[in-house]
């Protein structure tokens, strides 16, 4: 009997440290899988924000495209980078993240989202960079280029040229450019960087415009007296500060994950824009468009390289920056008369390739950075993707221009692009 009792206990205790063992198995379960949850949940936020910020950047593109241009193309400035973004939306969609990241979204919806739509907010993210390209462009070809000729040139860049860049450097077909054992690795003794954009995104606009500024020649009677100047100082200076706090979402968010934000992005990120402004005040003997401007030259600059500079050493790729495009923006108005109404060029084209050569400057741990960059790979990458732009940019221009034209007629150009594209003005009351 008592030996049964024993038994009966024995066979209970061990059921019961079976099942208290089964328990804890699936609470641990459950935990890891909230804990992978609220990751990927965390992440796709992360990202999200960093797109909503990237959004937000294009309205200070508009404001400051509207300040620098006169007040009667002042619809057409807030018109195109709406549209702009939006045709960019739906090119960038069907053709060119498929050709830069080798995923295509005409799929099943329960395909893309396995883990929380993150592909979909990854996306949203890219497309804010993809978009800068027809806005960067549109500032340089204001108040004279076509509406509808100059929306195709931003579709075909959008769709087809950055992203064969995206894709060579960031994107599926980047390795030999970017990884450890790639090409410029085994030859120079490490791949291309550049975290944010200075160059894949800047410096691809930048030179991306410039052949369309050439083409279309200065505005009517640019050169004749000196009567055009710009319409609003504080929408300049919002659409900079729009800028400027959006960029943070630009630098910072372009980590991918909240596991790999870094603070010291950030704080390099506002150096350099400390330094583009402060080598801008001194240089321009405080001019306010150029202050403004200097400050965004900062951050062009500082994208590639804010995840491995000393932030001394941001401050000092941001204060290069602002001068920069001091001396060439009057240089190429004034001297070459190229007539770059918001000086896209030195800004995001010239600011943008000092960026990427920078980062292999003062990314090396020799000058307090954190390494694993080349000078020869930097300049090398940067070297090409401004004779890819260039000769791209002069085709589709080229072509356009020899076609269907690129540039509004006198007349048109004469009463402003508000009227004879819009047909409305920017204060329609005052009109009365």
């Amino acid at each position: 009997m008592e030996k049964r009792r024993k038994r009966r206990y024995s066979k209970l205790l061990i059921t019961t440290v079976l099942l208290m063992l089964l328990l804890c198995g699936t609470a641990v379960a459950t935990e890891e899988s909230g804990l992978n949850q609220l990751t990927t949940s965390s992440n796709v936020f992360f990202v999200l924000i960093g797109a909503v910020m990237i959004l937000a950047m294009h309205g200070g593109f508009a404001f400051l495209e509207l300040g620098s241009v006169r007040k009667k193309n002042q619809v057409n400035a807030l018109n195109k980078i709406l549209c702009e973004w939006a045709f960019s939306t739906l090119i960038y969609f069907l053709i060119g993240y498929p050709i830069a990241r080798g995923i295509s979204f005409l799929v099943p919806v329960d395909e893309m989202i396995a883990d929380g739509g993150f592909e979909y907010v990854k996306f949203f993210l890219l497309l804010g960079f993809a978009a800068c390209i027809p806005a960067i462009i549109s500032g340089g070809v204001a108040e004279r280029s076509k509406f509808w000729t100059n929306a195709i040139a931003g579709g075909i860049f959008v769709g087809f040229v950055y992203p064969v860049i995206e894709g060579a450097t960031w994107g599926r077909f980047s390795a030999a450019l970017t990884e450890p054992n790639g090409w410029l690795a085994s030859n120079f003794g490490a791949g291309f960087h550049d975290f944010a954009g200075s160059v894949i995104v800047h410096a691809t606009g930048g030179w991306l415009a410039l052949p369309a500024i050439m083409l279309l020649g200065a505005r009517l009677k640019r050169y004749e007296e000196n009567a055009i100047k710009v319409s609003s100082i504080p929408f300049l200076a919002l659409g900079s500060w729009t800028l400027i706090v959006g960029w943070f979402g630009f630098n910072v968010m372009s980590a991918g994950s909240i596991g790999n934000i870094s603070g010291l992005v950030a704080i390099n990120s506002l150096l350099a824009m400390v330094g583009g402004t402060l080598a801008a005040l001194f240089i321009s003997r405080n001019d306010a468009g150029f202050v403004h401007n200097g400050a965004l030259a900062g951050l062009v600059a500082v994208c590639a390289g804010s995840d491995l500079y000393h932030p001394i050493a941001a401050l000092v790729v941001g204060g290069v920056a602002g001068a920069i495009f001091v001396f060439l923006f009057v240089t190429e108005t004034d001297k070459w008369k190229i007539d770059d109404v918001l000086g896209v060029w030195p800004l995001h084209g010239a600011c943008g390739a000092w960026g990427g050569i920078a980062a292999g400057i003062f990314g090396l741990e020799a000058l307090g950075g954190r390494g694993g960059v080349s000078f020869f790979s930097q300049l090398i990458v940067t070297t090409g993707i401004i004779i890819f732009a260039l000769v791209a940019s002069t085709l589709v221009y080229g072509v356009l221009k020899l076609t269907v034209g690129i540039r509004l007629g006198p007349h048109e150009e004469l009463i402003g692009t508000d009227l004879s594209v819009h047909m409305i003005e920017a204060n329609p009351e005052e009109a009365f």
